[in-house]
């Protein structure tokens, strides 16, 4: 009798040390599977503010296409020195009258998006008369717009040459 019990308790200690080294394996795959995801899961985020500003930038350079081509085929009024784009970005939000209509404005935004990268909707601006790279906007118009992040992107390119 004092045999069996012996080896009773040897096969419960040896369950014991089992279950101990199947836990300490256990967290030790959670704590590496952890530590991979976690950068993944930055990048994620980087990458959904990337494709907002890139969605951002492509509406708002649409809606300066369209207020240029709107000018160009006379259906709106149009300042000399504009060369037919708009003087700002509110102009775009606020509407514009539309020739021969006395209530119609024609919106070319709904309002101003917010740049992800920044968190305001303070975006940089050039003019037809500004030099194609220049950061500087000399007012006169909105030709182009580009983010003011000083950030780079996951490609190594920066959010201000987009």
């Amino acid at each position: 009798m004092g045999l069996k019990v012996m080896v009773k308790r040897r096969d419960q200690f040896s369950d014991r040390a089992f279950m101990l080294i199947e836990l300490i394996a256990a967290m030790t795959i959670l704590l590496i599977l952890t530590t991979l995801a976690l950068p993944l899961a930055r990048n994620q985020i980087v990458r959904q503010r990337e494709t907002l500003l890139r969605e951002n930038l492509r509406m708002m350079r649409s809606a300066i296409d369209r207020y240029k081509a709107a000018s160009d085929a006379s259906q709106i009024p149009v300042k000399v020195d504009t060369f037919g784009y708009p003087p700002d970005m509110q102009t775009l939000v606020d509407g514009v009258p539309i020739k021969g209509s006395v209530k119609g404005k024609y919106r070319f935004l709904r309002k101003i998006p917010i740049d992800p990268m920044t968190g305001t909707a303070d975006w940089g601006f050039r003019s037809m008369q500004d030099d194609p790279d220049s950061k500087s906007w000399g007012g006169q118009n909105v030709f182009d717009v580009y983010s003011k992040s000083q950030g780079t992107a996951l490609d190594g390119t920066q959010y201000g040459d987009w």
